[in-house]
């Protein structure tokens, strides 16, 4: 049976990223708080990023627990104090949600009821858990997938035909891809996805969609 689109722009899905689309990027100040946490020589914030980033993928893929993951930024094992502290401190960073981004979804879930949204994260298991029970997760997301359940990271190709197959939609074409990576974008369009490389702005996202501003 041929599927077609009430949709004027053909859009019949969407997959979000989390971090930089829905999610805000840490500030300074949250980098430092982590950074004086893990008790960072000299408080040099470029080297504990630098530290903090090396096993990140692997962290989020499911391959290291919190305490494997935070040995490699220390060179050392923390206890299960310091350990609970830095987690606590890391998850909190990546929870502030961008109202903008959220309005539009919200609008856009007003305007089409049945439009599915899948939220397609990289991101370690308390994270995945701590932004499932998140309000505008349950109320706006027909599900989530996150790297640490999936046991990848985008921009594998398996991720995205997961998160195609969560939306119920079969035609990649008809999907529109959110994320501000450009390479996951790529990695995306390669599977015939649609893309949209957020850079910042909710009025291309409103346009994408359609929706009035």
């Amino acid at each position: 049976m041929t599927h077609t689109s009430d949709s004027p722009t053909g859009v019949d899905a969407l997959i979000l990223d989390y971090n930089g689309v829905l999610g805000t990027q840490p500030t300074t100040s949250m980098w430092t708080r982590l950074a004086d946490l893990a008790e960072w020589p000299g408080r040099h914030l470029p080297s504990f990023q630098d530290a903090f980033w090396a096993p990140r993928n692997a962290y989020d893929a499911g391959e290291l627990s919190d305490l494997a993951y935070w040995a490699k930024v220390l060179g050392h094992h923390p206890g299960p104090r310091w350990l609970r502290t830095l987690r606590a401190a890391d998850t909190a960073m990546w929870l502030r949600t961008d109202p903008h981004v959220l309005d539009t979804l919200h609008r856009a879930r007003r305007a089409r009821a049945r439009l599915p949204m899948v939220l397609l994260s990289n991101a370690p298991a308390h994270l995945s858990d701590t932004l499932d029970a998140t309000a505008w997760r349950r109320e706006l997301m027909t599900d989530a997938l996150y790297s640490a359940r999936l046991g990848r990271c985008k921009p594998d190709p398996a991720a995205y035909e997961q998160a195609l197959a969560a939306t119920g939609v079969p035609d990649p074409r008809r999907v529109l891809f959110v994320d501000d990576r450009a390479d996951n974008c790529q990695a995306a369009a390669r599977l015939g996805l649609r893309t949209l490389h957020y850079t910042g702005s909710a009025d291309a996202l409103r346009e994408a969609l359609a929706l009035a501003a």
